[in-house]
């Protein structure tokens, strides 16, 4: 736990392991005695079929709203489901306190479908910038982690994200169409070219992890929602890679944001990306 005398900085010296702990613990006590055991009655439909929330979400949300909140005193919590109960919640973001965002399970969908891609997604920030994330998938038993300026890993071990290998096509994901508006597919048409090859994509946070490892070229992103990219966005920053809008600038968790936006494993790359995407607007 933080003293009240600690910076955000003497903090994260130390006190990371008590934070992957707690994300350990909320997937080892509310997500997994639930995955592939869930009751109708513990699924609903948030703005569609396309969109569920579990009692899954809720109680890990729950037991890391107050576990974070104890580790970081005068910290506050943004959480997919608190904003979703409370949109008010969200201006948290901007404010001056420094904020955890957490989204207590990233690929609800798959989740509820028995499917391992699905993670807890934490960061903390302050101004608006991320300082720190986790990333756990507990299905799949990967724990990646990033401090800014410290690097990125992956149960422990330092990752590079790489740059994409020149004879091939580049490997973009994409938001799905359901969750796009018209411009943003205009855009996202711009992908569709001579030297990339696109796929929708599943858990954002698996699809960032997978880009700092080097097994995913780049994203195409169409939504802002913090708690879906900050903690993957410094995992990729720090892993080596760059994040771009469409309109050649850093995304920002403060929102915004020219949508698309791309995460990518290296700046050259990022840049092509986003020029494609601001090509086909």
């Amino acid at each position: 736990m933080i003293e009240d005398s600690e910076t955000i900085e003497e903090f994260l010296a130390h006190g990371t392991s008590d934070v992957e702990e707690a994300v350990r613990k909320a997937a080892a006590t509310e997500i997994m005695p639930r995955f592939r055991q869930l009751a109708a009655h513990e699924v609903d439909e948030k703005t569609g079929p396309h969109d569920l929330v579990t009692d899954a979400d809720r109680k890990a949300e729950e037991y890391l709203t107050v576990t974070l909140g104890a580790l970081l005193p005068g910290s506050v919590v943004v959480g997919e489901e608190a904003v979703h109960a409370n949109p008010l919640t969200y201006e948290a973001i901007r404010g001056e306190a420094p904020v955890w965002i957490v989204d207590p399970v990233d690929g609800t969908r798959q989740f509820v479908h028995g499917n391992p891609g699905f993670c807890t997604l934490v960061a903390l920030a302050l101004g608006g910038e991320v300082l720190a994330s986790w990333t756990y998938a507990p299905a799949l038993d990967l724990f990646a982690t990033a401090i800014r300026g410290g690097g990125a890993a992956l149960d422990g071990v330092p990752l590079r994200s790489g740059s994409p290998a020149p004879d091939r096509p580049l490997e973009v994901a994409t938001s799905h169409p359901d969750f796009t508006t018209d411009d943003e597919k205009r855009a996202l048409l711009g992908l569709r070219t001579e030297g990339v090859r696109t796929r929708p994509c599943g858990s954002a946070g698996l699809e960032y992890l997978a880009v700092a490892r080097g097994k995913l070229d780049a994203t195409g992103f169409s939504w802002e929602a913090a708690w879906d990219h900050a903690a993957g966005l410094l995992l990729v920053e720090e892993a080596g890679g760059a994040h771009l809008t469409r309109a050649g600038e850093p995304f920002r968790i403060t929102g915004g944001n020219a949508l698309p936006f791309t995460a990518a494993r290296d700046a050259a790359t990022a840049h092509r990306v986003a020029g494609l995407l601001a090509g086909g607007a």
